[in-house]
C-alpha cells in the first residue's frame, strides 16, 4: 500500500506503528545543507564502494556502494564483510583526513548524527507513553521536548527531576538504544545498473536492497535513516497524482511483517531531506526495502552496531590475554609457553584464527579503499600484525612441544586433539580467503579496491615460523593422534 490507498494510514497504525516518518521540513535547512554538501564531496572524491560480500558461500559485489564512518576503531559486520569505520571528528584523537573537505563531511555527519539521537529518544519517550497511558497529543509533545531537553545535559538525570519523569534506568535505556556509533552511507544511481531485482511479494517494483533485517545491532535499538535523492522536483512530481500503487520515479522504503506475505506491505515514499526511524524491536519483527526511483540517491543509515566483538580496543584485549602464554628468557633471548594446558593453548589459538580471519584479512580484503579517506587504520592493522605474527611463533611452539615424547600422556593427547581442530579450521579459512581474493567478483573491481590476500607468505620466507599452506602440519598432527590411541 502506498499514501494514495485508503486504508494505507490505518495499516500503518495497526501493523507498522514503530515506524516513524519525518518530512525534510522539520530539520533545521543549515543541517540539510551540510549533509548534502558532505554527500556530493565524498562522492567527489571516490569515497563510495561497492562490497564484494558473501552470500550462501558464493562472493557478490552490492549494487549499492557504500562508506561507514563513525567512531574510530568501530567496525560493521553484515554479509560475512566487515567495514572499518572512516572515523568522524571526535576528541582525543589524531585523525589526518586525505582533504579537509572529507573532514567537512564527516564533521556534518556526526552533527546529523547527534540530531537524529535526540529525534529517537523523543520518538520512544512518545511512544512509551502513548503505550502507558493516554495522555493527551500536546502533554506528550511538551513531556518529549522537556525530556529532550535534559538528555542533552551532561550529567544524568536524577531520580527527583519530576519535570521529564524518566526514571535512570529509563534513561540508560534510551540512550544505550540510541547512541548511535557509526552510520552507513550508501549511493546508488538506477539508470547506471544494468539490472535490478524487482520486489517479489507486493508487485512494488524496482528494489535498490531486497527484503531484509540489519545485522549487527544492539537489541532493540533504533534506526535513523535520512535520505536524500538527487532529482530535481520535476521528476519527483510527474506522475505521483496519476497513477495507482507506487510511483517508480520516486524512491521508496517498504516495509513488510517478517515471514508474512499474507498482511500488505507498505510503500513510503522518499522525498529530498526526509527521514525515518525503525525504533525498538521492529527491525526483528519487520523486513524492509529499498524501491528504487530514477535518479542518484544518497542515504545514510545510523545504528548501534553491536561492537562487544568488534572495535580495536576489544581485539586488542584479545591480543593482550592471549601474549600472557608467551615468555621470554631473560638471558637467552628465546620464546617459550608458560603452559601447555588445553584450555589455555585452545584459548590463543582460536584468538590467533580471529586476528587473522576476522581484522587482518577482512580489512585487506578490502584493497586500498580507506586510504581514499585516511590512513587512520594503518597503524593499529600493523600493530595487529606484529601481534598475531607472535601468535604463529606460539603455534610454532605449540607444535614443538606436542611432539616431544616426555609429555604426560592424558594431557598431550586432549591437547593434540583439540590443537588438531583449531589449525584444520585455521587452513580451511585460508584456504577460502585465498579463494574469495582470486573470484570473478573480486577480480571485477578497479584496481585500487581489488582484494589483496594478506598476509601471505612462501615457503622461501625464512621470517616465518610455520608454512602458510598448514597441510603438511596437519597431516604429522593426525599421524601423531594415531600414534598415541
Amino acid at each position: 500500500m502506498t499514501p494514495a490507498d485508503a486504508d494505507f494510514h490505518q495499516l500503518w497504525k495497526t501493523k507498522y506503528s514503530k515506524l516513524i516518518f519525518r518530512k525534510s521540513d522539520t530539520i533545521p535547512e543549515e543541517l540539510h545543507q551540510m549533509v548534502q554538501e558532505g554527500f556530493l564531496t565524498l562522492r567527489k572524491h571516490d569515497c563510495f564502494f561497492q562490497d564484494l560480500v558473501r552470500i550462501k558461500g558464493k562472493d557478490f559485489v552490492t549494487p549499492v556502494s557504500r562508506i561507514l564512518i563513525g567512531n574510530p576503531g568501530c567496525t560493521y559486520k553484515y554479509l560475512n564483510t566487515r567495514l572499518f569505520t572512516v572515523p568522524w571528528p571526535t576528541e582525543g584523537y589524531d585523525i589526518k583526513y586525505c582533504s579537509p573537505r572529507i573532514h567537512d563531511a564527516c564533521k556534518a555527519l556526526i552533527r546529523l548524527n547527534d540530531y537524529l539521537h535526540i529525534e529517537a529518544v523523543k520518538a520512544l519517550q512518545g511512544q512509551n507513553l502513548f503505550e502507558t497511558k493516554e495522555i493527551k497529543d500536546s502533554t506528550v509533545i511538551d513531556r518529549e521536548q522537556n525530556f529532550a531537553t535534559s538528555f542533552m545535559e551532561k550529567e544524568s538525570v536524577s531520580k527527583d527531576q519530576s519535570s521529564c519523569c524518566v526514571s535512570e534506568d529509563d534513561y540508560i535505556s534510551l540512550k544505550n538504544r540510541t547512541s548511535y556509533n557509526l552510520t552507513l552511507l550508501n549511493y546508488m544511481d538506477p539508470l547506471q545498473m544494468l539490472y535490478l531485482k524487482q520486489e517479489p511479494y507486493f508487485g512494488m517494483g524496482n528494489m535498490a536492497v531486497s527484503w531484509h533485517h540489519d545485522e549487527n545491532l544492539v537489541e532493540r535499538s533504533t534506526v535513523a535513516v535520512y535520505s536524500y535523492s538527487c532529482e530535481g522536483s520535476a521528476v519527483e512530481e510527474s506522475n505521483e497524482q496519476k497513477l495507482k500503487g507506487r510511483d517508480p520515479a520516486v524512491w521508496h522504503v517498504g516495509l513488510k511483517v517478517a515471514w508474512d506475505i499474507e498482511t500488505p506491505g507498505l510503500a513510503i515514499p522518499l522525498h529530498q531531506g526526509d527521514f525515518y526511524l525503525m525504533l525498538d524491536d521492529l527491525n526483528v519483527t519487520h523486513q524492509h526495502c529499498v524501491l528504487a526511483g530514477f535518479s542518484p540517491r544518497f542515504s545514510s543509515t545510523h545504528r548501534v552496531a553491536d561492537c562487544s566483538r568488534g572495535t580495536l580496543e576489544y581485539i586488542f584485549g584479545q591480543c593482550e590475554l592471549a601474549l600472557q602464554n608467551l615468555q621470554t628468557d631473560s638471558e637467552s633471548m628465546a620464546l617459550s609457553l608458560k603452559s601447555l594446558e588445553t584450555a589455555v593453548v585452545k584459548q590463543v589459538e582460536e584468538i590467533h584464527n580471529e586476528v587473522e580471519f576476522e581484522w587482518l584479512r577482512q580489512f585487506w580484503f578490502q584493497g586500498k579503499r580507506y586510504l581514499k579517506c585516511t590512513d587512520w587504520w594503518l597503524k593499529p592493522m600493523a600493530k595487529l600484525e606484529e601481534f598475531w605474527r607472535k601468535m604463529e611463533v606460539m603455534t610454532s611452539l605449540v607444535l614443538s612441544e606436542v611432539g616431544k615424547e616426555e609429555q604426560i600422556e592424558e594431557q598431550r593427547n586432549e591437547t593434540l586433539s583439540c590443537f588438531l581442530l583449531v589449525l584444520t579450521e585455521r587452513q580451511k579459512l585460508r584456504k577460502e580467503w585465498t579463494a574469495r581474493c582470486q573470484s570473478e567478483a573480486a577480480e571485477s573491481l578497479p584496481e585500487d579496491q581489488k582484494p589483496e590476500c594478506h598476509p601471505f607468505w612462501t615457503d622461501d620466507e625464512c621470517n616465518m615460523p610455520l608454512p602458510y599452506d598448514l597441510e603438511e602440519v596437519i597431516a604429522n598432527l593426525q599421524n601423531l593422534v594415531q600414534s598415541v590411541e
